[in-house]
Parts: structure tokens; sequence; C-alpha cells
């Protein structure tokens, strides 16, 4: 049974604690691999929260690092222990982007850019299911239809009245252009985009074509940031067999700098609203 604990969020927070306390002791993680005979990967990966811990890893973490304080102990512990629980999204068996999934559920708000299709948490099903399906054309359709009932399942971050997500979207003309499904479900799914840019805490961008070029040509990516201090933010990078998490402060605010410029060059707001409706009546016509 999935749980309301977070255990992406966990396992995050308890590789920054074990991280803090290393390097308190002015450890390498090659040092602290020699000490307890595991590879350097691992001390990595257990810091850097892409893999479960056990609570047995952290006792012995703690006995290297010379923890005194039973009371700190026992915190990490328990931390080891909700870290290996199921979120909501196990439920749906193996999901390739998990991770990200996990941290954009415990997100507070979310800075996207989009250069070929619509974000995935302002989709309608069937222009999910259309994009699903053609991202993967060698997916079974019993796969595309959890992929797309997972998507709608984050969507439910939007709509959450006591904490939505803050989102902000700067999306591509060519993402509006390309007919996905056909042209009533683009009909449909810009129709919805527009009554989703109506919330107050969704804002949504289009860069157009005719702003040239742009910071964005490098691709998609996606920036986190987190209601609890003590959570860094993260840059995310989807691929195709892997994704690449970015966390270092360099590497941030190199991002966040370029979707400053992108959300400067894309259309305001009832510019955008403007654009989209045009759109909207083109596929109408057709």
């Amino acid at each position: 049974m999935a749980s309301s604990v977070n255990p992406t969020v966990r396992r995050r927070r308890l590789g920054q604690e074990l991280r803090r306390l290393r390097e308190q002791r002015g450890m390498t993680a090659e040092e602290v691999a020699d000490r307890l005979l595991v590879s350097q990967s691992k001390i990595s990966r257990l810091e850097n929260g892409r893999r479960s811990i056990s609570q047995r890893d952290v006792r012995d973490l703690c006995g290297v690092y010379e923890v005194d304080d039973q009371r700190i102990v026992d915190s990490l512990m328990q931390m080891a222990k909700e870290s290996r629980q199921q979120g909501w999204w196990h439920a749906f068996g193996d999901i390739p982007y998990s991770v990200y999934i996990g941290l954009e559920t415990d997100a507070a708000s979310l800075r996207v850019y989009e250069p070929q299709v619509m974000p995935g948490l302002l989709q309608t099903p069937r222009y999910a299911e259309a994009v699903v399906a053609g991202a993967l054309p060698e997916a079974s359709a019993e796969d595309v239809e959890k992929r797309v009932k997972v998507r709608l399942r984050r969507q439910e971050r939007i709509h959450d009245r006591k904490s939505p997500l803050r989102l902000w979207a700067v999306i591509d003309e060519a993402a509006l252009r390309r007919t996905v499904g056909g042209r009533q479900i683009m009909r449909d799914q810009l129709e919805h985009l527009l009554e989703l840019s109506r919330l107050p805490h969704v804002t949504v961008q289009v860069l157009p074509f005719a702003m040239g070029a742009h910071p964005g040509l490098n691709g998609q990516y996606a920036i986190l940031e987190f209601p609890d201090a003590a959570d860094s933010t993260v840059v995310y990078l989807e691929g195709v067999t892997s994704d690449l998490y970015l966390e270092k402060a360099g590497d941030v605010h190199s991002y966040s700098v370029m979707y400053e410029h992108l959300r400067a060059q894309a259309l305001n707001v009832e510019q955008t609203r403007e654009f989209v409706e045009d759109i909207a009546k083109e596929y109408t016509r057709g």
C-alpha cells in the first residue's frame, strides 16, 4: 500500500544529512568507502538520494562519523525506514521517471520549458495518450494507459486546494503547432491550456517562432523548488534512457538565469492567451 510519506524526499534529506556529517568529520567519500569496505559510488549514491538506504547503512555511517547523540542516530534511522516506503506512484508498477515524480509531488514550485509538447501537468487525457503513444511506438496499450493514468494523477497537484503547485510554463510555439492526435484533440488541448492559465498559481507564456534563437534551444528542462529550505533546488533534464538531476549551486544558477531570459523573450500572459486563442481557431477552421 502506498504511503503518504514521500520516500524520494526522505532519501534526499537523509543523504544531505549524511553528507553534512561526513564533511564535519573532514572525510572524503573514498575514505568512508574504505572504512566500510564498499564502493565509493555507493557512498555517493546514498548522499545524492538516488539509492535506497537501509537502517544498517545509517548505523554503520554514524559509527564512522562518531555520532554520539543517540537522538540524531534515531532520527536518521527513522528517515531511512521512511525512505524505503512506497509513494503513490508505486501502485502503477515500474515507472522509469519515479524519482522525478517523487520530487514533483513534494515541490512547492515548478518552472518548466517545453519546446515540443505541452507540459505534462497541463495535458488533457486524449492529448496525453497521443503523446505517449507517439513517443513510445513499441509500447503496449496497457503501458500507454498506465503512463497516462500516472500523468493525470500528477495533475492533482495543480488542483490541490490546500497546497497547489506553483507552476510557471514557457512553451515553444512548436508545441502549439504540432498536431498531436488530430485537430479536435489539439483544439480541446489549447482550450484546456487557456482554462488552466487563468488559475492564480499557473502562469503560461508562449515563445513564438519570430523570437528566433533563444537560451532554450538545447531542449526541455524543469526547475523544482521545495517548501523546506533544507531541500536544495533541483534542475531536471529528461533523457531517453536515463534522466539527469542537477543540484550544485552553480548548475542551478545557470539554468535559473537561462529561464529568466526565456521568460523575458516570451510573450507576456495576456499576449500568450490571445496567441493561443488564435491558433485554437485555426484548428477549428481546418
